[in-house]
């Protein structure tokens, strides 16, 4: 161990005992043990627990983690105790060493009779993860997803009066408008605005101060509604103290539920991009009714070729999120007892999740639907072309005439109006009447 490090022993036999892989907690979680550090070390003194020099010097030290400028002491990997002791206990050392250098050495602050006063393992980092996923998906994620709502329901209503072919199990359909396409994706990501903010209500009540089972033990009695206080003010988020601590140390189900909610999001996801991609296929051979922005070229053999990038980079994200939710859920079902043993690896897969979700999100509203155009010509030659129309005649001539109407205009070549004309059934002004794929945008 160099003099630049600020861990002490316990985190040094972790780095030799848990020499696994190189997945380390990210800097959003970094930062919610240092809130956990700070908001104890002030309940603490508030409490009459801790010395005021020494609790001061402590939130101090923890400030610097909490900002972020020691990420660099926090070398353990995910792949240790699943309470999460070993990382526990590294924050613990590096925040005593530098409230020790802040009171210039005349007093020496321990990483346990000090930093964990009236705290465990099990409360401090179930209580970090609240923490670092309430604060990622607020003032990350959700203001990300906002605007892409923002942007799609700015599209669906400027493409109100383009009208389109419809398309059901990838075969033509009856018409609708471009604008009421994407009211569909726009109201899916308003439901899941919506859903993240209810999962999430769950998440406020938090469980520090229950200490090692849940109980309480070797904590003051005022230690957790003084800590939920503290936490409160600086992350400006409605932090409660928990009534019944020991569910939230013995299971997760608040953060699996959050990674499931976080799923539907990756499902609505997949069905945007993926429709985006069929729809600007072509430019010449595809769908090609809208148009993808050029953003960069497409193939290293193929000059001039456009890819859909932003829609294959989301997908990706999608499969990415929904396997770490199965991670999530079967991690969540293993607590036995009073502790779930599986925290590290939930709150690891919950954050990259999260982290996944906003990049893609910004990335696609900001280089592809920001840009997406309209191909009104190619628009107007499919909705010219379908046979599909001939649905609004079903009831005035039947199902079965029409359907033959359908296959015979199909199978020669023909028009809808040249064969319904030619079968008897309807006279030319009343075809004329009837199919104008303007009035069948809805019930009539």
């Amino acid at each position: 161990m160099s003099a630049e490090e600020l861990w002490g022993h316990q985190t040094q036999v972790a780095m030799k005992h848990f020499a696994i892989g190189g997945e380390t907690f990210p800097r959003e979680f970094i930062r919610a043990l240092g809130l956990v550090k700070h908001c104890a070390a002030l309940a603490n003194v508030d409490c009459l627990q801790l010395e005021k020099q020494i609790g001061l010097a402590i939130a101090e030290a923890s400030l610097a983690v909490i900002n972020g400028e020691h990420d660099q002491q926090f070398p353990i990997t995910i792949w240790q105790s699943g309470s999460g002791t070993q990382t526990h206990m590294n924050a613990n050392e590096v925040i005593a060493n530098l409230a020790t250098q802040r009171l210039n050495s005349t007093i020496q602050v321990h990483p346990n009779d000090h930093c964990n006063m009236g705290q465990s393992t099990n409360d401090s980092f179930s209580t970090a993860m609240h923490i670092a996923t309430l604060e990622q998906i607020q003032y990350q994620l959700l203001p990300a997803l906002i605007q892409m709502q923002q942007v799609m329901a700015e599209h669906s209503k400027q493409w109100q009066s383009i009208i389109k072919i419809g398309r059901t199990h990838l075969q033509d359909a009856t018409p609708l408008t471009l604008g009421q396409q994407f009211s569909a994706y726009a109201t899916q990501l308003q439901n899941n605005i919506d859903r993240l903010k209810q999962a999430t209500a769950e998440l406020y009540a938090i469980p520090q101060g229950g200490t090692a089972v849940g109980t309480g033990l070797n904590s003051s009695a005022k230690f957790a509604e003084n800590f939920a206080r503290q936490l409160s003010e600086y992350t400006d988020l409605p932090f409660t103290a928990s009534d019944n601590r020991l569910s939230l140390q013995a299971a997760h189900d608040g953060l699996v539920n959050v990674s499931g909610v976080l799923n539907t999001l990756a499902v609505s996801l997949n069905k945007i991009a993926a429709d985006t991609r069929l729809l600007g296929s072509g430019p010449r051979c595809g769908i090609g009714e809208l148009h993808l922005p050029e953003n960069e070229p497409g193939s290293s053999i193929m000059p001039g070729k456009v890819n859909p990038t932003q829609c294959e980079s989301m997908l990706m994200v999608c499969a990415q999120v929904m396997g770490n939710h199965l991670t999530i859920t079967f991690a969540g079902a293993q607590g036995q007892l009073e502790l779930n043993t599986y925290k590290p690896l939930m709150i690891y897969s919950l954050l990259q999740s999260i982290r996944l979700l906003k990049d893609v999100i910004n990335s696609f509203t900001e280089y592809c639907l920001r840009g997406l155009e309209p191909d009104r010509p190619q628009i107007e030659a499919f909705l010219n072309n379908s046979l599909m129309l001939v649905t609004v005649l079903s009831p005035v001539i039947g199902y079965d005439n029409a359907s033959l109407i359908a296959q015979q205009a199909h199978s020669h070549g023909t028009t809808l109006r040249e064969e319904a004309v030619r079968s008897g059934l309807i006279t030319a002004v009343a075809f004329d009447e009837l199919i104008q794929p303007e009035n069948m945008l809805g019930p009539r």
